[in-house]
This record gives structure tokens, C-alpha cells and sequence, in this order.
């Protein structure tokens, strides 16, 4: 069959496409990646008349490529993380359509742009599916002025995507800010229509709104912008070889999305993505905050649990390897939903499980030891063996032992777990195997402990050394709270600081470090903290039946808070020695 250039259409065409199912998306697609202001981008370069570069679709006539392979609709609503996915649809027996080879970011764009929205986090905003956290936007464009270059020097017309919220926002501003729904000018598909618009809104008299909106009908519904080469082999083969070259450039094309590729096409009796994609989301509903993975973190997996090389080599995701991930993927689901789950029974969640790839060696021992139904379950009594993956895992993260390149560290790690199947969690053999590695290693000298004591409250390194110090606490079904011995209101309010602190100690008592560092800190769950409260630490002390003991202090070490620089001196002193003393 012949292939080649086709006569152009606009983009009006091509939305329509889209939104009548002739345009889809072959499995080998990866998910779109484009950020918001990438397609504000996208717009204001076709307003300026610059090519947008040429596409490649797949003419699928063969019926068994219509029900043997996996196709998909373009995404419409965007909601980073909770809907990044797209619907896949059931093509056996329908009329021929396009599947779309080069071009699926821009042409999402595009249409998200037209008839979509898109929404992501808001800063200092939890990851939640609500629209306080993520708010819907939808693209609009100024037609009161260009846009202000100190706003974004970038572009010249002011198209953004904006919420409700946004739009309320600037409503007091009328004078400058006209926002235009992008998505209304698929509406006005006449020239008259334009104008009648321009004149319902009171707009005529502004030039430079009746010359923009002009501008953007020109655009979508006359000028022709979308150049296609169409490709009409039947051989999926030759197709895969032709979407490897031309996605090589603008956002990388990764080796896992090719493997989510090829296992879409190759899984007999599971969806892969679907699969992977719930997954993620069963990960994220454990903890609190969820754990957040990818795809990647999965495939990862896989390699390290069933191929000897681990690394994203497009040899190493034979249709052999990927159908050994199929066949075991229902273990090696229970083994990731385990892991995590024990991991938030142990006290630790998104923010403190700083290296997700820590989590694979454990997802390794879990999956080699048959551990994946009962770990994370009360019917699992070996506290020992779950605090010895607490302890491997934090010591993991203080150091950064997975900081950077991590495929030699796998396969290390590996090596070791695969010598110890049978055993409980072999934390002590894994650090030894990195005793001699200069950049990766157990080792903690008196400056670096020295360093760690100075780890302020709320930091991940003070939680770490909090929840090593207080290790026979429950962290399961209950939220801990680093709290402060001596109250931070003293230290933080000038009048109280000078009633409280004798001068002589008031230049280290200022230090944050000794005040708000792990030296002054316990860790203390809801009840207890609300408890607390500001009470001196004498008086809680005595209330709670407190020992020296339990606070990791030395016999006869006053609690009172004219002593503290003693009482600091001495409980890092001590803490020291505890942290020395785990190691081993």
C-alpha cells in the first residue's frame, strides 16, 4: 500500500477527529507529558504563524491489528497524578481510523487546550483529588492586551490556564484583563460570528481584541497547519522501528515506556497498563500522605526480581522476560501492596521514604520468602525481623546509599538477599556488603553522628534518628509527632527566653540546633502531644511517670530549664552512644 504527505487540514479538522474516534493512540504511546505552560506555548506559536512540524499517523484498515492491539482515546480532563491516563477503547470491528505515530503530545495539547482542561497541584498543597488541592483550569486567552513581560517574557499573547478561583481573581480588574474561554472559538466557525461576539461583549473598539480573536479563528478553523505523513503498512513491526526514530527527540522516550508498550501488546490474559495504573493507585491510598510510585519503580521491580541484567535495555524486555512478568504478576502485586503497607505500619510515608528504590530489596525478600499474604497482616509476630528492615531501611536514608546511579546497588543487594533466602531480613549482611565502598556505606564517625543531633524538628534526618531512638513504639494505626522536651515557646518568645534562661546559657540556648534539634526533641503520638502541650518538662515528667531512662538522659540531670545546656550536653552524649551502639 502506498504511504505518504496527505493535503493538510486545519485544526479544527483534526479536533473533530479526535473527538469522533478517528484519530487514537497505539499502545506503544506513552502517557502525555506536556506541562500547562508548554501548551500555553504551543498556542502562542500558532498565533504567530510558526510551524508546528509535521505528524505521522498509522491508517489501521487490518482487522486483526483493530482487535489484537491495544488502542486509546486522547485525554480530555488532565488531573496530575489522579488522571493522567487514557480511556483505552474497543476498536475490533469499527470503521478504519487513525492511529497517531508522531505528534500525540502536541495534538493532546491541543485539544486539552480546545475542549479539555487540565489541572495540577497547587504549591504547599496536599496530594488530594479535590479542587482546593488541584483546581480545574481551562486555557483562556487576554484580548484586552499582550501579555506582561514581567509576567512571562516568553510569550506575547496572554494565554493561561485558569480556574474558577483565578477568574474571580481577576474579574476586579476589568480594565485590563478580558479572559476568552480558548475552547468557545471551535463556536464561532464564521467570520460573522466573530464579530457579532466582539460587538455582544463591547469589544469592538478595542483593536487589539477584534485583531487577536480574528487572528485565533484564522488559525483553528481556515489556515491548514496540520501536516501528515500517513503511513499505511499493515506490519506493526516496521510501525514500532518507525515510532522508536521519530520519538526520539522533545520529551525522551523512555525504555519503560516502551516497556508498558510492549507489554500492552504481549500480555495475553492482563492489561499491563491497566494493571501497573491500578497498582500506583493502590500504593497511593496506603499511608498518609499515600506512597507515590511509577511505572517505573514497577519495571524496575520486575527486572530485579526475574532478569539477571537490570538495567532499561531494550534487550532485556524480551517477549520471553515480559511474559515471565505476566505469568507472576499476581505475586509481585501482593509483594509491592505488602511492602507498603508494612512500610506505613513502621512509621514511615511519602515524605520519609526519601529512596523509593530502597523499597525493592525488601519487595525482593517479601516476594523470594512467600511473606507477600501475611507481612504487613496481624497474623505476622516476628516484631524482630519487621525492626530490622525499620532499622536497614533508616540507616539506608540517613546515608544515601541509593543517592544517584542505583543498578549497582540492586544488583548488590540482590546478591546478598538471594544468599539469605529462609532467613529473617538480612540487614547486618547487607551493610557489610558495602563496608568497603567509599561513596555507599554504613559507616557513621563521631562528626557525622555530631551532624545528625543537629537535625531540626520536622526534617527527615530528625524523624530518623527519633524513630531509631524510640523503636518499641507502635507506629501502626497512629500518627507520631516530634515534640519539643523543653516547649519552643520559651525559645521563641523574647520575654520568656530572658525570664527563663540564666545569660550565661542564653548564647547557646539561641543556637536552633540545640533548642530545636533532635537533642530536644521526642517523639509523642496525637493524645499524648495534645497532653503536653506547653507544660514545663519538670511537670510532664512527673504527671507521665517519666524516667531518665526513657529520655535518654544520665542519672541526677536536671530537667529544669535553667539547666539546659547541661541537660542538651548530656542527652546528645547519650543519644550518641545509642546511635553507636545499633549500629553495631
Amino acid at each position: 500500500m502506498s504511504s505518504g504527505f496527505q493535503s493538510p487540514i486545519t485544526i479544527k479538522d483534526a479536533i473533530d477527529n479526535i473527538h469522533n474516534r478517528r484519530f487514537l493512540l497505539p499502545a506503544i504511546q506513552r502517557k502525555f507529558t506536556w506541562s500547562s505552560n508548554q501548551i500555553e506555548m504551543l498556542f502562542d506559536s500558532i498565533m504567530h504563524g510558526y510551524p508546528i512540524n509535521s505528524f505521522m499517523f498509522w491508517k489501521i484498515t487490518d482487522n486483526e491489528i483493530k482487535s489484537g492491539y491495544k488502542f486509546y482515546e486522547f485525554i480530555t480532563r488532565y488531573r496530575e497524578f489522579f488522571s493522567e491516563n487514557n480511556r483505552d477503547i474497543d476498536t475490533k470491528g469499527v470503521p478504519d481510523f487513525d492511529a497517531v505515530i508522531d505528534g500525540q503530545q502536541r495534538l493532546t495539547s491541543l485539544y486539552i487546550g480546545l475542549r479539555g482542561s487540565y489541572a495540577y497541584k497547587m504549591p504547599r498543597k496536599w496530594w488530594k483529588d479535590t479542587e482546593e488541592c488541584i483546581p480545574t483550569r481551562e486555557l483562556y486567552l487576554n484580548l484586552i492586551a499582550p501579555i506582561n513581560q514581567e509576567y512571562d517574557n516568553q510569550k506575547e499573547f496572554d494565554f493561561r490556564f485558569l480556574s474558577k478561583l483565578d477568574l474571580e481573581k481577576f474579574d476586579k480588574d476589568r480594565d485590563t484583563y478580558f479572559w476568552f474561554r480558548v475552547g468557545e472559538v471551535l463556536d464561532l466557525d464564521t467570520i460573522n460570528k466573530v464579530y457579532k461576539y466582539l460587538n455582544d461583549n463591547k469589544l469592538m473598539d478595542n483593536n487589539y481584541a477584534s485583531d487577536t480573536l480574528v487572528q485565533l479563528f484564522q488559525v483553528i478553523h481556515k489556515d491548514k497547519l496540520i501536516n501528515y505523513y500517513l503511513q499505511e503498512e499493515q506490519e506493526p513491526d516496521k510501525v514500532l522501528e518507525i515510532f522508536i526514530r521519530t520519538n526520539s527527540g522533545g520529551t525522551p522516550l523512555s525504555f519503560s515506556d516502551l516497556l508498558m508498550s510492549i507489554a500492552s501488546a504481549n500480555w495475553k490474559e492482563i492489561d499491563a497498563r491497566k494493571e501497573i495504573e491500578k497498582l500506583v493507585e493502590e500504593v497511593y491510598i496506603i499511608g498518609r500522605p499515600g506512597f507515590i510510585i511509577d511505572k517505573d519503580f514497577v519495571l524496575k521491580t520486575c527486572l530485579v526480581l526475574f532478569i539477571d541484567d537490570i538495567k532499561f535495555k531494550l534487550k532485556n524486555f524480551t517477549h520471553e522476560n515480559v511474559n515471565e512478568f505476566e505469568n507472576n504478576w499476581s505475586r509481585v502485586r501482593k509483594s509491592i501492596i505488602a511492602a507498603f503497607s508494612l512500610f506505613e505500619s513502621l512509621g514511615f510515608n511519602d515524605k520519609t521514604f526519601r529512596a523509593k528504590n530502597a523499597a525493592i530489596p525488601v519487595i525482593y525478600y517479601i516476594y523470594y520468602n512467600n511473606l507477600e499474604t501475611t507481612i504487613s497482616s496481624p497474623i505476622y509476630k516476628n516484631k524482630e525481623n519487621k525492626d530490622r528492615i525499620a532499622k536497614w531501611l533508616i540507616l539506608t536514608f540517613i546515608k544515601s546509599v541509593f543517592g544517584g546511579q542505583t543498578d549497582t546497588v540492586l544488583k548488590k543487594m540482590r546478591d546478598v538477599l538471594k544468599a539469605n533466602l529462609g532467613k529473617d531480613f538480612p540487614d547486618k549482611e547487607l551493610m557489610d556488603a558495602f563496608k568497603n565502598d567509599p561513596a555507599r556505606n554504613y559507616s557513621f564517625d563521631d562528626e557525622f553522628i555530631d551532624g545528625l543531633l543537629e537535625a531540626e524538628k520536622d526534617s527527615n534526618n530528625a524523624y530518623y534518628i527519633l524513630h531509631l531512638m524510640y523503636s518499641n513504639l507502635d507506629f501502626s494505626n497512629q500518627d507520631f509527632h516530634q515534640d519539643h522536651l523543653h516547649p519552643s515557646t520559651i525559645f521563641t518568645d523574647e520575654k520568656k527566653f530572658n525570664n527563663f534562661i540564666p545569660y550565661e546559657v542564653q548564647d547557646f540556648a539561641k543556637k536552633r540546633e540545640n533548642w530545636n534539634g533532635v537533642a530536644n526533641l521526642q517523639l509523642l503520638n496525637g493524645r499524648q502531644n495534645e497532653s503536653k502541650n506547653a507544660k514545663s518538662l519538670k511537670e510532664w515528667v512527673d504527671a507521665e511517670n517519666k524516667t531518665h531512662d526513657d529520655l535518654f538522659l544520665s542519672d541526677g540531670i536536671s530537667l529544669e530549664i535553667k539547666d539546659f545546656k547541661d541537660f542538651i550536653i548530656d542527652r546528645k552524649t547519650n543519644i550518641k552512644k545509642y546511635i553507636k551502639s545499633i549500629i553495631g
